[in-house]
């Protein structure tokens, strides 16, 4: 079977909302004589087996509906007070570390992934989900190497932290059913919805999916746009000036340099036509949302960073459709927070190296590997 990639704005939205036509589930491009002659998948491939991301209606449905009250509008804006009160912590905590090294305003240095980038989300989805505090690091260590590009198979010791991941959650689970908090994973191991409660398998994927994906995003869509403000003097000035563009800095970002560069393989249940392409039904395609949130059809001078864009949230950086990011509320309001906080704190905000030296991690994920600050 191929693999087709769509480039375009309008392709690419109309195989996203093609929920009919198209599956996420890689078992559907098998016949039913395959699929019984598939090995059971290895245990470590659990956390993977059964989430939202490969799910179609009704499990999917059934899934989402169970956590999306976790992620509305107004959740969210509940938690508003706390993640500003985590960004100026983590901040007054840098500031601390560089008077410590003898620096001062505006001279001193701070590392934005390691200092702010990584744990505001990460502290975030930790205490909603109830991870405990002295577990994060752990966690953290595990999930890095995770996402680093080997090729296209797991390295061994990748698979022994996606096994040790794994054990982690479910020795969490089991604490959060005999003892239930006010969090996530207490709320899911007693979920019953209709009648239908989560598996193992389905708990265990819920758990882990929300996890990672509920902050290695962010991580990204935060260095992502104080980088491109800051090789864009002009706009960086300009958000200075007016603060309240940073909501729509965070759409900006995302259209210009989001996070996920392109889809999972959807596969066409029969033949389908996409834009003016007909799929032959098993083949596979992936939306190039990087390129499609550069469409000149659809984005006036697609490749200029204008942090004031009318149309900005127009980008489809989260995907579209029934599979659109579940936690795009949450992101937003970290990367708004984050921006804000950061550029009311530090007025003097600049790179500590020249732009040309900073450097893409190396995972299918788009992000820097490291953004060294002056404050």
């Amino acid at each position: 079977a191929e693999v087709w990639l769509t480039t375009q704005y309008d392709t690419g939205v109309e195989a996203l909302l093609d929920d009919d036509g198209f599956a996420v589930d890689p078992l559907k491009a098998l016949t039913p004589e395959q699929r019984e002659a598939l090995p059971p998948p290895p245990e470590e491939f659990l956390p993977l087996s059964r989430s939202l991301l490969t799910l179609d209606p009704p499990d999917h449905t059934r899934l989402r509906k169970l956590v999306q009250p976790w992620f509305t509008g107004r959740a969210i804006d509940a938690l508003r007070p706390r993640i500003a009160e985590l960004a100026n912590d983590l901040l007054d905590r840098a500031d601390a570390a560089a008077a410590a090294r003898g620096e001062s305003a505006p001279h001193r240095r701070m590392e934005l992934i390691e200092s702010f980038a990584y744990p505001l989300p990460v502290t975030v989805i930790s205490e909603m989900l109830g991870v405990p505090r002295d577990d994060r690091e752990r966690i953290r260590q595990w999930t890095e190497l995770l996402f680093t590009r080997r090729g296209p198979t797991l390295t061994e010791e990748q698979r022994v932290n996606l096994h040790a991941i794994s054990e982690y959650f479910k020795d969490l689970a089991t604490r959060k059913r005999a003892e239930p908090a006010e969090d996530l994973i207490s709320f899911l191991v007693q979920a019953e919805d209709d009648g239908d409660r989560l598996d193992d398998q389905e708990l265990l994927s819920m758990i882990f999916i929300i996890y990672v994906a509920g902050h290695i995003t962010t991580v990204n869509l935060i260095g992502n746009g104080i980088v491109a403000l800051l090789t864009h003097p002009e706009e960086l000035t300009r958000i200075q000036r007016d603060p309240s563009l940073a909501r729509n800095l965070v759409e900006e970002t995302l259209r210009y340099w989001g996070p996920a560069e392109q889809t999972f393989p959807r596969i066409a249940l029969d033949d389908i036509t996409v834009g003016d392409v007909v799929i032959p039904r098993g083949d596979r395609v992936m939306v190039s949302l990087a390129a499609a949130d550069r469409d000149p059809e659809r984005f006036a001078d697609p490749d200029r960073f204008d942090v004031g864009r009318p149309d900005a949230n127009r980008h489809i950086a989260f995907g579209k459709g029934i599979h659109v990011c579940l936690g795009a509320p949450l992101a937003r309001a970290e990367g708004e927070i984050a921006f804000a906080t950061l550029l009311a704190r530090y007025p003097d905000l600049r790179l500590a190296v020249p732009a040309a030296e900073l450097t893409w991690r190396e995972n299918f994920l788009r992000g820097f590997r490291e953004i060294p600050l002056n404050v």
